[in-house]
């Protein structure tokens, strides 16, 4: 069977990588992607690609993609940094936004498969969360006053609501949702630099003063007893979806932690890996830091409300559903996924910073 794929947010870091993934199979004759940024460099050239440039939650896409037809849908658009004063707006794109690209999925039968990216922070990152205990697929999401977490729990609410109303009409559409880790890499940490932990811990913010800023005052790592950090390699991301896009899957409606097994990454091993040492504060302190950075740069450094507390308590998960139902395996523990430069991309990484274990 040939296939037309529509990925949504395929400018992005993930999305990318999804089109030329995918635009390289036999089976594969178009890869639509929408976005509201412009047509990355990195698939400029490829043939297969239709690319749209528009926000998903404007009018007026669905009738461009509508003519291809596509059978495969993945659904990785997403504004994930808190836009300062916009949470209108953001709720527009993001809530709106899917909601309008699951409506698509649910009202055209030529939609067979919906992948959906949600996120491991909707687990709820709380004082009382454990270090040991690893969330599995059963717990469900809980309330957050962190935008990020708790909009990606909402859309993953609205999803679940629309799947069941259009099964009730007799729609047979599959869907699987993916919740990752952090996604690192080659590309993640070298060909897109941007504002997080990873830039901010290895000295790769110089662009500004703010970000020369923030790099001095990690000179350290600042970490509470409790931080810990789960890492997923970007090209077994890109495995993952293409094994749920492609592959026979084992129930119409299932969700997935997708994140290696293994030890977590703490505060020690993250200071060993930048060349830096531990000092261990208290989360109230990381939550004063959080809302002066906020306020302070409006918004630039991306520290908004509830933040802190993903910095402050652990939320440790485990992928092995994946692993156990699928047969995946992943290529790197979190630790070697953030450490070393083994990947698709490593090509993008100057010499003197590549790592192999």
């Amino acid at each position: 069977m040939q296939h037309t794929v529509f990925i949504t947010g395929a400018g992005g870091y993930v999305g990318t990588m999804l089109v030329r993934q995918f635009a390289a199979r036999a089976d594969v004759d178009k890869v639509i992607g929408i976005d509201k940024e412009p047509l990355p460099e990195l698939i400029k050239d490829e043939p297969k690609l239709v690319y749209i440039q528009k926000n998903l939650s404007d009018e007026g896409w669905e009738e461009e993609a509508l003519p291809y037809q596509p059978d495969i849908v993945v659904h990785a658009a997403w504004q994930i940094r808190e836009m300062y004063g916009q949470k209108e707006t953001q709720w527009k794109w993001n809530i709106d936004g899917s909601d309008r690209v699951f409506d698509f999925c649910f009202d055209h039968n030529f939609v067979k498969r919906l992948v959906h990216f949600s996120t491991v922070a909707s687990y709820g990152a709380r004082k009382e969360n454990s270090v040991n205990h690893m969330f599995t697929e059963e717990e469900g999401f809980r309330k957050s006053d962190y935008l990020y977490a708790e909009e990606k729990r909402i859309v993953e609410a609205h999803l679940e609501e629309k799947y069941q109303t259009a099964k009730e009409r007799g729609r047979d559409v599959e869907v699987a949702i993916v919740r990752p880790a952090a996604i690192t890499g080659p590309r993640g940490r070298y060909m897109r630099i941007r504002f997080g932990l990873q830039a901010a811990l290895s000295g790769q913010l110089k662009e500004s003063f703010v970000h020369k800023l923030i790099s001095l005052m990690v000179s350290f790592v600042p970490a509470t007893h409790t931080w810990l950090r789960q890492f997923i390699h970007e090209d077994d991301v890109v495995r993952i979806v293409e094994l749920l896009a492609f592959s026979p899957l084992k129930r119409s409606y299932d969700a997935f932690n997708i994140c290696p097994p293994g030890p977590v990454v703490r505060a020690p091993d993250m200071a060993k890996a930048v060349g830096k040492r531990v000092i261990y504060v208290h989360p109230q302190l990381i939550r004063l830091v959080f809302f002066i950075m906020w306020h302070g740069t409006r918004g630039r450094v991306p520290t908004s409300r509830g933040g802190w507390k993903s910095y402050s308590y652990p939320i440790a998960v485990t992928g092995e559903k994946l692993t156990r139902e699928y047969g995946f395996e992943y290529s790197s523990p979190s630790m070697d996924a953030f450490y070393y430069t083994n990947g698709t991309y490593e090509e993008y990484v100057p010499d003197a910073l590549k790592r192999h274990k």
